[in-house]
C-alpha cells in the first residue's frame, strides 16, 4: 500500500531535509506534494537525487485525501494548518514546538516511546519532540530501563542549522568577514556567532533559563519519566551542523561503566564510539549525515552515587527533526493505518 503524502515547509532547512529521507527510505509514496508560504509557490526543490517538486501554496492546500502531512514551517503557521488537515482526516506529524506539550498530543521518539503513537487519534496530530531531547532520550532510554535515571545536568553545544538557513548564513558571512577585517553586525543571532559561543538559545524566561533549555525539561518528563530531575544550560556554538551534549547522570541503582557501554551497544539508533585512548570519540565533523545517535565519553561520576557522564552528538536535522518525523510515519503506516 501507498500513501499520499505532503510536506510542509518544504523550502526549509527540515523540509528538505524529510523529502530527501522519504525518498532515501524508499518510503511507500502514492504521491507527494511540496507546500510552503505564497511567497515561495512554484519554486522547485529536489525529492532524491533525480526528481523534483513544484512548490505549493499551504494557504490554498486541501488536505482531503492526504494520508500524512510532515509538517516543519513554524510553531504559527502549524498552529493555523495542522488542526485545518487534522481535521481532513490528514495525520499530522508535527515537527514544532506548538503541540509538544498538550496533553492528548502524543510526543514521539520512535526508539524511546513508539506505544504512544496510538494516541495519535486523540487529535490526528503527533508531536516531533525538540532536536536536543531526542538524541538526549535515545541515549539515556536504554540506561534508564536498567538503573532508573533520578537527575539529569545537561549542557548543549548545539549548531547554527538548528537556527535556519540564515543563521547559517551568517555564520559564513561573519566567518569570511573576520578574515577580511569586517565586522558584520549579528542578525540571526544576539551576539556575533562566528569564533564565539552564545548561552541563549530561544527567549529568556522568568526564572533566568531560556525557552530551549526548558523545553529540554518538561519534554524528558513527558517522553521517558516524569520524576526525572534535569537541569539544563543550552548553547549555541559556530559549527554549522550536529549538535553535540554533555550529560552528567545521577541513577537510583548502581551502574557500572562497563555495563553502560554495553547497554548502549546494543541499544537501537545508538553508536558508541568510546576509546579515549586511542583518540576515539565522536564530533559533529565525523557525525553529520549520520542517522544514529554517538556516545562517547563514558565515564563514572566519583562525586556522586550512581554517577556516569556521557557526551552525546547527533544530526540535528536529520535524527533531531527530519528522520525522526520519517521514522513517526514508518511505524504509523506499519503499525496502525
Amino acid at each position: 500500500m501507498s500513501y499520499k503524502i505532503a510536506v510542509v515547509g518544504a523550502t526549509g532547512n527540515v523540509g528538505r531535509e524529510i523529502l530527501s529521507i522519504l525518498d532515501e527510505y524508499d518510503f511507500p509514496i502514492s504521491e507527494i506534494v511540496a507546500l510552503a508560504s505564497k511567497r515561495s509557490e512554484d519554486k522547485i526543490v529536489s525529492f532524491g537525487e533525480t526528481k523534483t517538486l513544484k512548490i505549493q501554496v499551504l494557504d490554498d492546500y486541501d488536505f482531503a485525501g492526504t494520508d500524512i502531512a510532515l509538517f516543519s514551517p513554524g510553531g504559527s503557521v502549524s498552529a493555523i494548518h495542522a488542526p485545518r488537515a487534522a481535521e481532513s482526516g490528514c495525520i499530522v506529524i508535527d515537527n514544532t514546538s506548538h503541540f509538544r506539550m498538550d496533553d492528548d498530543v502524543p510526543l514521539i521518539i520512535p526508539e524511546v516511546n513508539p506505544d504512544a503513537i496510538a494516541d495519535y487519534k486523540n487529535r490526528n496530530i503527533i508531536a516531533n519532540p525538540n532536536c536536543s531531547t531526542i538524541q538526549m532520550l535515545v541515549a539515556l532510554k536504554p540506561l534508564h530501563d536498567v538503573a532508573k535515571i533520578k537527575r539529569l545536568v545537561v549542557s548543549t553545544y548545539q549548531s547554527v542549522s538548528g537556527a535556519g538557513k540564515l543563521a547559517m548564513d551568517e555564520l559564513f558571512r561573519q566567518t569570511k568577514g573576520i578574515y577580511e577585517n569586517k565586522k558584520l553586525p549579528p542578525h540571526e543571532f544576539p551576539r556575533q556567532i562566528a569564533f564565539n559561543v552564545i548561552p541563549q538559545i530561544d527567549d529568556f524566561l522568568d526564572d533566568g533559563y531560556t525557552k530551549e533549555e526548558m523545553k529540554m525539561v518538561n519534554e524528558t518528563k513527558k517522553i521517558l519519566d516524569p520524576s526525572i530531575e534535569i537541569t539544563a544550560t543550552c548553547v549555541r556554538v559556530p559549527v554549522f551542523n550536529c549538535h553535540a551534549e554533555s550529560i552528567n547522570i545521577e541513577f537510583e541503582n548502581p551502574i557500572s561503566v562497563e555495563d553502560a557501554r554495553d547497554i548502549l551497544r546494543n541499544a537501537e539508533g545508538v553508536s558508541v564510539m568510546d576509546n579515549p585512548a586511542d583518540g576515539q570519540y565522536a564530533t559533529p565533523v565525523e557525525c553529520a549525515r549520520e542517522d544514529t545517535t554517538f556516545v562517547s565519553r563514558i565515564r563514572k561520576d566519583p562525586t556522586i552515587k550512581n554517577g556516569l557522564n556521557i557526551w552525546v552528538v547527533s544530526d540535528n536535522l536529520r535524527k533531531g527533526a527530519a528522520l525522526n518525523a520519517v521514522q513517526i510515519a514508518q511505524r504509523l503506516i506499519s503499525e496502525y493505518i
